[in-house]
């Protein structure tokens, strides 16, 4: 991770605990939820920023949180907004986690900050650290932002320059499906005024003989 990325994520603390409520992210992780063993399990967010909104949401299920940041401010503003979430620092391409540990993953708005040749190590982590049977959640940056079909550089968020990085839709879903993914939604939205790709997987739950991910894929890319 470029550590002028986080430097950029300390400035833009303060900034971004005072207009997060500009994301409305309620109907995005209900359908979530939807796809989620109903039990509380063990979630862990990746990019948790100040710890809203999402480790709220899931605190307020009683699930248990484990937040990841690289960011010092941005964890003091989680200490402050989610005592209850464990709190790591760190770079989320340096985590060393414990295999099958998570029923659950999410990284919203945080791994497209990532350059776009690491993220199948960093999905193939995912599905490592995911339970089996257990889902992932993230968002994915693509040419309705950056403007780009595949797109490696700076763009401005806040008064920030801060980089971006992404392959196509399509070499995504493959990355995915190669893994052994299951797709369960890939979903364009636009929040806040801005339009990412929404991205709902699965650790099948036993070892599969057909092809991997393509079994219960039940939506794809528009």
């Amino acid at each position: 991770m470029p550590k002028e990325l986080m430097a950029a994520y300390d400035t833009l603390a303060h900034t971004y605990d005072q207009n997060r409520g500009l994301f409305d992210m309620t109907d995005v992780f209900e359908d979530f939820f939807k796809v989620l063993d109903p039990a509380p399990g063990h979630v862990l967010d990746l990019g948790c920023g100040a710890g809203e909104p999402i480790p709220g949401m899931f605190i307020r299920r009683a699930w248990q949180v484990t937040g990841v940041d690289f960011s010092e401010n941005m964890l003091k503003l989680a200490q402050r907004y989610q005592p209850a979430m464990k709190r790591i620092f760190a770079d989320i391409m340096e985590l060393e986690l414990e295999e099958g540990a998570y029923d659950a993953v999410t990284a919203v708005y945080s791994l497209f900050h990532i350059e776009k040749e690491s993220h199948c190590r960093l999905f193939s982590n995912i599905y490592r650290w995911l339970k089996p049977g257990g889902k992932a959640l993230f968002t994915y940056a693509t040419k309705a932002y950056t403007g780009a079909d595949s797109f490696s550089g700076y763009i401005e968020f806040m008064s920030v320059s801060l980089f971006y990085s992404h392959t196509t839709p399509e070499a995504l879903q493959q990355m995915l499906l190669d893994i052994g993914f299951d797709i369960v939604a890939m979903d364009y939205r636009d929040i806040g005024g801005e339009t990412f790709l929404w991205v709902t997987v699965g650790k099948p739950a036993m070892q599969k003989t057909s092809s991997p991910g393509r079994d219960h894929y039940h939506k794809t890319l528009k």
